[in-house]
């Protein structure tokens, strides 16, 4: 879509205001906001903004950012009123020179594919899983997470609150052009997921930002609180965002995919599967992002722990799902340990990196674990198996990126320390709070 569509479009669906959108490093969306005759002057010449209290972009001295409008990006936000109805564009982050600024993670994404498409004539295509909680609000001023339903995974209610919601959800999202396949609730009370069609990686991870705020309005308006928290409440299974992943040619054909192997992988599907392993510890601090992360990422609550992978195996890092026959484009790698806490562009960015060096390092893929359930395995017999284990706090897996250069070097350094900086401080906060946990345990005992 060009500048004189978007205008035309713009008329066309009576838009009053323009959102300009971008996000700081931890993923949060910024916005800038304009009545819709400015708009022209901004798909021609960009937005100045003030970059000095975003998260990760600049020092006071050197503030001014400019935004660049993407006009592929163009969705009218279908949960505003007619009268005051507005628009979205997403854009990438440019300095006063004119130069990319390197701390956008959004330009980050979209620099890195447009290397792989340039120097390898390839396409990283993700399909993302992003499940999430809708919650009622019980108390005016304090939020504990209530379930708002009592149905589980996959069950059928013809009419009850939760099927009206998530069906007004995915009407919303496919309006914004999303290719909405399925949702469908979860196992836990109050957790649902909708599944859209899988893209270049840079369409998704827009997609994944417009899935999370576009449920939140939504069910503010029904009166609920959505959550994309990793685990908002102990002992049920937390929120995952399951990443389905391939490599493409421009020709459209699936790199991943070989009819004569048994699980029918390519040699760099192989390599792809290997290095997401081998720098699994790593990426944990970019694809679970949070504090909170690890707490979803302890065994028995079918998030992976264990760095292996399978064709049938649930507890596996990676899953392969089966191959139906004459479907050679669906042949994909399931990475199952990131969640929706994270910045979708630094985590495609990072995945990806893991992927390629895989390939092109040859690093030999472990066999697959097809038939053992790793979470009944001690840890004697997962050491000899050779299988290592994820980071168990935030901070451990900040160490493992730290000592990661491959993944470190998916990143500006300008990038790369922001991040960094916004998740030290996060876990310092953590781990100086005083927990109900630790009261009822400790306050009469110690």
């Amino acid at each position: 879509m060009d500048a004189k569509e978007v205008l035309d479009r713009v008329r066309e669906d009576n838009v009053k205001f323009i959102s300009l959108q971008f996000v700081d490093v931890v993923g949060t969306v910024k916005s800038v906001d304009m009545p819709v005759d400015q708009l022209e002057g901004a798909l021609e010449n960009g937005v100045w903004f003030d970059g000095s209290s975003v998260e990760g972009f600049a020092r006071i001295q050197e503030s001014d950012m400019h935004l660049h409008v993407d006009p592929d990006t163009y969705a009218v936000l279908p949960w505003t009123p007619a009268e005051m109805r507005r628009a979205r564009l997403f854009c990438d982050i440019y300095q006063p020179d004119g130069t990319p600024f390197p701390g956008d993670p959004r330009g980050t994404l979209k620099r890195t594919l447009a290397k792989l498409r340039e120097e390898r004539g390839w396409v990283y295509n993700v399909g993302p899983e992003p499940e999430f909680f809708l919650f009622r609000r019980n108390g005016p001023e304090t939020i504990r997470p209530v379930p708002h339903d009592v149905v589980g995974y996959f069950d059928f209610s013809s009419d009850d609150e939760a099927v009206r919601v998530r069906t007004e959800l995915m009407a919303a999202l496919k309006s914004m052009g999303l290719e909405v396949e399925v949702g469908h609730h979860e196992v836990a009370l109050g957790q649902h997921e909708i599944d859209f069609r899988f893209a270049d990686a840079l369409r998704t991870a827009d997609n994944v930002l417009t899935l999370k705020y576009t449920v939140k309005a939504i069910a503010a308006q029904h009166g609920l609180i959505a959550s994309f928290m990793p685990k908002p409440i102990f002992g049920i299974n937390g929120s995952g965002m399951h990443c389905h992943q391939s490599l493409f040619d421009l020709r459209g054909n699936n790199l991943f995919f070989d009819p004569n192997d048994e699980f029918h992988l390519s040699s760099v599907a192989y390599g792809f599967i290997a290095g997401q392993l081998a720098h699994a510890r790593a990426l944990a601090a970019i694809v679970a992002p949070t504090v909170n992360s690890y707490k979803r990422l302890v065994p028995g609550y079918e998030a992976p722990v264990y760095i292996c992978w399978a064709q049938i195996n649930r507890s596996a890092l990676i899953r392969i799902p089966r191959y139906t026959a004459g479907q050679h484009k669906a042949t994909r790698a399931e990475l199952r340990f990131p969640d929706p806490s994270a910045n979708p562009y630094l985590a495609f960015t990072a995945m990806l990196i893991a992927g390629l060096d895989g390939i092109d390092k040859h690093i030999p893929c472990p066999p697959p674990l097809n038939n053992v359930n790793v979470y009944e395995l001690n840890h004697e017999e997962r050491e000899e198996m050779g299988i290592g284990e994820l980071p168990g706090s935030l901070y451990e897996a900040l160490q493992e990126l730290d000592r990661d250069e491959v993944i470190k070097g998916a990143f500006d350094p300008t990038l790369y320390q922001a991040y960094r900086r916004a998740k030290l401080t996060e876990w310092d906060e953590f781990r100086i709070q005083v927990t109900d946990w630790e009261l009822a345990r400790f306050l009469e005992t110690a």
